[in-house]
């Protein structure tokens, strides 16, 4: 999945994490990704805030979707940068919102992310 429309990058990212697809989910990031995360940070116990590489994040996904089957997203904006697109969505769990930055890479996919969580 590539950056050539924002729009479309994000609505297939919602997408594809409500369908529980692993596969679709990755194609959205470069096998060399990484995703820095707060709940990454909680998932390790404070051990490490990124995931490296398209094989890490596809074990933390997928034992996310196992730990939390009833995840799902709602899409609420996106905003276009320079090279990135950032999506600003709802997760049920929790009733939060957050907002994950894809810086892309020279092929298209995330080659960065980063995740924000709208605190209370």
């Amino acid at each position: 999945m590539s950056f050539a429309n924002p729009q479309e990058f994000a609505r297939d990212w919602i997408e594809a994490f409500n369908a529980k697809d692993l596969d679709r989910i990755l194609s959205h990031y470069a096998p060399e990704v990484e995703l820095v995360s707060p709940l990454y940070l909680r998932f390790t116990g404070g051990l490490a805030d990124t995931v490296r590489g398209s094989e890490a994040l596809r074990s933390y996904f997928e034992t996310a979707i196992q730990r939390f089957p009833e995840l799902r997203f709602s899409l609420l904006e996106v905003a276009e940068g320079c090279g990135s697109v950032c999506i600003r969505y709802h997760s049920n769990l929790g009733d939060r919102i957050a907002m994950e930055c894809f810086e892309r890479g020279p092929h298209g996919a995330a080659l960065r992310v980063t995740c924000h969580y709208v605190t209370a």
